[in-house]
């Protein structure tokens, strides 16, 4: 009995480790993600300079070119994480992300060194996506895989560092926005904000490196080819995962897409958005948790396809009240809604994404069908909105945008539902 007791804590102990080790990687990448996007004005001042909407989509297809690259990032890292291990993986990636970071903090502006200022944010934001398309299938694989029991519980984590991201990020912008000028925003102040990330990366990367690989990963049987396993074996696993992300991923870009919306189409201040971006990254680091305990009890799929029903309902009504009252209180309450969404449905989603796939093609299915869905759902989402907003004009389009990919998660996850009965 006294063995017994000594291996569960050892698989405790092994399995918190691993919430530190994919965290720290998980917050990096959030972060540098979500605050590229709350500094989007300040970005376009420095490598876009003008005003309208042309300067505005340049900056917004600069955010979306990482999710070009991420599929790339996914196949190249999803295929070393499933023949090399989690742990090789996710050294790689901190790596690769702290590297894209440091450029976008020390790399001068349109003013300094003209066109090359874009090329270099460019560049930078290939490296960043590269990384970002093979962290989140590694990542999750190594925390599922180190944890017996509780596997969506810790899982969740994923969630709730993105929670953590987003609080941290909105904090800081919400800090700089209102106490720094606007010339003293655009001058220094984004990039103290960047440089303030810069922290994790040697931290993440000391302690992945110090990490030994996941157990079920050294007992899985090895194939040379996961691509083609996964293409030929698995591709209605891998499709059901690709809609899955919808609903998850539309909730952060959503959130990272307001502060622009609220200043441009709303007439609010430029920090209107970031006291409900806080509010939704409080609410999803403690909620995430305590839905994958849910989760693990009634199943992931029990969880998350009620909160997809409340998407589609909600979303639409949610942005018609928001533009009939352009206030900072309702915003902040469209905020906090979304927050619960992703709480609900991407708290799960992990769990779920992991468990669908077989342990041999495990990493480059996530990374694969996370990094197309991020790309096409997510990363376009604040160019598309900005552009469905100048052609039309109707202010309540990200609502129906919302709605319509949370319809594709609720397909997904009843594909998923039945293919996991299968395995």
């Amino acid at each position: 009995m006294s063995e017994t007791i000594e291996v569960s804590r050892e698989d405790k102990s092994r399995a918190r480790k691993a919430v530190v080790a994919a965290g720290l990687g998980n917050a990096l990448e959030w972060y540098d993600i979500i605050l590229f996007g709350f500094m989007a004005t300040s970005i376009t001042a420095v490598f876009y300079p003008g005003d309208g909407l042309s300067a505005q989509l340049m900056t917004w297809a600069t955010f979306a070119i990482t999710f070009v690259v991420r599929p790339l990032g996914a196949i190249l890292i999803g295929r070393y994480s499933d023949k090399h291990g989690r742990k090789s993986a996710l050294s790689l990636t901190i790596g690769l992300m702290t590297l894209g970071v440091f450029i976008i903090v020390v790399l001068p502006g349109e003013a300094t060194i003209g066109i090359w200022g874009a090329i270099g944010l460019i560049i930078a934001r290939i490296i960043q996506g590269i990384s970002a398309g093979g962290e989140f299938g590694s990542a999750t694989a190594f925390l599922t895989e180190n944890a017996k029991r509780g596997k969506a519980y810790y899982a969740s984590f994923q969630t709730a560092t993105q929670g953590i991201s987003m609080f941290l990020a909105a904090g800081v912008s919400w800090i700089f926005s209102s106490t720094l000028s606007e010339e003293a925003l655009h001058s220094w102040g984004w990039r103290v904000a960047f440089a303030l990330g810069l922290f994790i990366g040697p931290v993440g990367w000391y302690i992945r490196s110090k990490m030994d690989d996941t157990p079920e990963f050294k007992a899985a049987e090895k194939t040379d080819n996961p691509l083609r396993v996964l293409l030929g074996e698995n591709f209605g696993r891998l499709f059901s995962a690709f809609l899955i992300i919808a609903m998850a991923t539309i909730s952060v870009y959503l959130i990272t897409f307001l502060p622009q919306f609220a200043v441009t189409n709303l007439g609010l201040d430029a920090w209107a958005a970031f006291p409900g971006a806080v509010v939704a990254g409080v609410i999803t680091l403690i909620g995430a948790p305590f839905a994958g305990r849910l989760a693990d009890r009634v199943g992931p799929t029990t969880v998350m396809i009620p909160t997809t029903i409340v998407g589609i309902i909600v979303a639409w009504p949610m942005f018609i009240l928001l533009t009939a009252n352009p206030s900072i209180g309702v915003l902040t309450l469209c905020e906090a809604i979304v927050g619960l969404f992703m709480v609900f449905y991407f708290g799960p989603m992990p769990a779920l994404l992991s468990e669908l796939f077989p342990i041999k093609v495990r990493s480059s299915g996530m990374t694969i069908a996370y990094s197309f869905g991020v790309a096409i759902f997510g990363g376009f989402a604040p160019l598309i909105l900005t552009a469905l907003l100048g052609a039309t004009g109707l202010l309540t389009v990200p609502g129906f945008y919302y709605a319509g990919l949370s319809l594709l998660s609720l397909i997904g996850v009843i594909m998923a539902r039945k293919l996991y009965s299968q395995r």
